[in-house]
């Protein structure tokens, strides 16, 4: 079965950097999309970047794009949220998604979570 394990979440000031990190195993990595969310309290879970399973066209919230990267590393099994320029506002769990994008899986379409990693940016 898919386990998402992230890391790299903690505390940052304003205006700061940081990657969190996503591993899987028990599954292909590289036949998953992967995707961030990230929920704040009192907010709705709400995407934050995801990128296909063929690492092409990734998207990203309005509020993040032009200061986040998604990326993805098929050999570490792993998927990454670069951000930079930090805002207060970017403050909550993080949460790592994998699904396969792809028909003829029988998980096709089927969503995996991480258990999140907290991310506060905080003066």
């Amino acid at each position: 079965q898919v386990q998402l394990v992230e890391s790299g979440g903690g505390v940052v000031p304003p205006g700061g950097s940081l990657r969190l990190s996503c591993a899987m195993s028990g599954s292909t990595f590289s036949t998953y999309a992967m995707s961030w969310y990230r929920q704040a309290p009192g907010k709705e879970r709400e995407l934050v970047a995801s990128m296909p399973s063929d690492g092409a066209t990734p998207v990203y919230v309005d509020s993040v794009k032009g200061r986040t990267t998604i990326a993805r590393d098929n050999f570490k099994n792993t998927a990454y949220l670069q951000m930079h320029i930090l805002k207060p506002e970017d403050t909550a769990v993080y949460y790592c998604k994998a699904v396969r994008d792809r028909p003829g899986w029988d998980d096709y379409r089927r969503d995996y979570w991480g258990q999140g990693t907290q991310v506060t940016v905080s003066s």
